[in-house]
């Protein structure tokens, strides 16, 4: 009965959002996606799915299925080349969807097997191609989900996820600007729509339209990989009037159970064994004027070292009620050794002079102590952002927010950091926890995470693609003759000695890695080169971020971090 409940609650909802759709469904929207993530500078290779047709410069071109194009920068200007020509196109070039007999309607990019279903519009920006597409609000979610949860997460977290992307990017849609959203982290993933991934297809389908509001009006659905036990408030992390009507600061078990959720750990031995290079030394620095008053050795790291740690604590939350502390209060016992400078002329080593020596007088050479136990146990309090959590290698995203907890064994203390990315509203381990561990449905799942927030519905019905006109099918021209992706360069002949052969593969298929014509990011860019490409590694540069090399035509440099050693 509580599930039939919740239910009819829903359709309620779905109903009050949308009173117009009595005469007909309202239509879906349509979202405008900056493809950044594929990383284009002067040529974009295009495979057609469906037909399309290609407006630049006033020239009207219909591209069938299957056909390849390619679009060049050539000093300021695009060329679009196909089947055997190329067209100047100016600044811009759209390629244009049409209603077809294909089963699917799309572009890919370079070898990449995903399609981008949608209309892209291609132009000139700082000498680059910027590529943006515009597609159906449900066509842009199922390139999403992959990518920002996963084909493998249980479906009730897919849905939940759906309804969160959904909302997040109708809130996003800006007709002042070019794009409503970019395809990297900075807004949602999106690499374009593999046909395998059936789960997050139906998570979309079987919540399509449903979206997130407060008030009658769009929510803002942030989310983020694992809250690390506890959500976050917008506004600690964006600052006052960050949409925090939805929002509410809340223990979240379900991501703490979470075995998948991401927690870095470092052990502090009771015995001051192990202890990591770094983190003595931060003590040590904030030791200092303790050991310059007990008159140890200050100018060497190598004179203090910690026998004991007695107690770890963590104190001072960074915002009220907040798990996320800043401090770090270790106490603990300690040795140092002191530099003695013999008295002249005395036989006796338990003699020592402390005072400085005649300046008239020849200089004695200092010698160090063993090591001499301070005579009571210290105390110090470290900065934990980002002192104590680089010095204990616990930094997780690199957003300064991670969680810390201590809890400690006969032989050590164990601190403990969770919390992968802002923690602000759903947390995608702990759906992932509650739909599959406790079997937890998706409007169960975003009432935790967004407690303010109502479920409501936006419009579903798909606007019909245009039909192509008659008259460019009158006379069929010759079946059009695709343009191959660019030959790999060859690599032959006995390597030269020091260097080393290498392959690209830090790249995704449909993306490029540029050769330059000096070893930085400014360099001119002498080519592309794709996927799978062999080089050779002549040498590493000055900077050892980049590297020289070569094929059997062409050299330069490229940053080695793309690169992989061919056995």
């Amino acid at each position: 009965m509580r599930k039939l409940r919740r239910v009819l609650c829903l359709l309620l909802c779905v109903m009050l959002l949308a009173p117009c759709c009595a005469a007909g469904e309202s239509p879906m929207p349509e979202v405008r996606v900056l493809l950044r993530r594929l990383a284009l500078t002067d040529r974009a290779d295009l495979t057609v799915s469906g037909t399309y047709e290609a407006v630049c410069d006033g020239t009207e071109v219909t591209i069938p299925d299957g056909s390849r194009a390619v679009v060049q920068i050539r000093e300021g200007q695009l060329y679009l080349s196909m089947a055997g020509i190329t067209l100047r196109a100016g600044r811009g070039i759209t390629f244009r969807r049409f209603a077809s007999a294909a089963g699917e309607t799309g572009l890919r990019f370079g070898s990449g097997t995903n399609l981008y279903p949608g209309d892209l519009r291609l132009t000139v920006e700082n000498g680059v191609l910027q590529p943006i597409l515009t597609l159906p609000l449900e066509d842009y979610l199922l390139g999403v989900l992959p990518s920002e949860m996963g084909e493998s997460f249980p479906l009730e977290a897919l849905k939940a996820q759906a309804v969160c992307a959904r909302t997040y990017v109708l809130s996003h849609r800006d007709a002042g600007r070019a794009w409503d959203v970019v395809d990297t982290t900075n807004d949602q993933v999106f690499r374009g729509i593999d046909a395998r991934n059936v789960n997050c297809t139906r998570a979309v389908q079987e919540t399509a339209g449903i979206v997130g509001t407060v008030n009658g009006q769009l929510a803002v659905c942030y989310y983020s990989a694992s809250n690390g036990g506890q959500t976050e408030l917008p506004g600690n992390i964006w600052g006052p009037g960050s949409a925090a009507a939805c929002y509410a600061m809340t223990e979240d078990p379900y991501d703490l159970e979470n075995p998948e959720s991401v927690v870095k750990r470092a052990r502090l031995n009771r015995d001051g064994s192990g202890l990591p290079e770094a983190f003595v030394s931060l003590v040590r620095e904030k030791m200092l004027p303790e050991l310059a008053r007990q008159e140890y050795e200050t100018s060497r790291a190598d004179c203090f070292r910690i026998d004991r740690i007695n107690a770890v604590s963590l104190g001072r939350p960074r915002y009220s009620g907040s798990k996320l502390m800043t401090e770090l209060t270790l106490t603990f016992s300690w040795s140092g050794r002191r530099a003695f400078i013999p008295v002249t002329g005395s036989d006796d080593e338990d003699f020592y002079l402390y005072s400085t020596p005649n300046p008239a007088g020849p200089a004695p050479t200092p010698y160090l102590s063993p090591f001499l136990p301070a005579p009571m146990d210290s105390t110090v309090t470290l900065t934990v952002f980002a002192g104590a959590l680089a010095a204990l290698n616990l930094s997780i995203s690199g957003a300064n927010n991670e969680l810390l907890t201590v809890r400690e064994d006969d032989r050590s203390f164990i601190l403990e950091a969770r919390r992968y990315g802002h923690g602000v509203g759903l947390s995608q381990r702990g759906a992932q926890w509650m739909a599959g561990h406790y079997g937890i449905t998706f409007d169960r799942i975003l009432a935790f995470y967004y407690p303010g927030m109502q479920l409501m519905m936006a419009g579903t019905a798909r606007s019909a693609l245009p039909t192509p006109p008659p008259v460019l099918f009158a006379t069929p021209a010759p079946p059009a003759t695709p343009t191959p992706r660019p030959t790999l360069m060859p690599v032959t002949g006995v390597l030269p000695t020091g260097a080393w052969l290498a392959s690209v593969e830090g790249i995704e298929d449909d993306s490029s890695l540029n050769l330059r014509a000096e070893p930085n990011g400014a360099g001119q860019i002498l080519m592309r080169l794709f996927k799978h490409q062999r080089l050779v590694v002549l040498e590493t540069c000055e900077d050892p971020a980049w590297v020289h090399v070569k094929t059997d035509t062409m050299e330069g440099y490229v940053m080695v971090s793309f690169l992989e050693r061919v056995q």
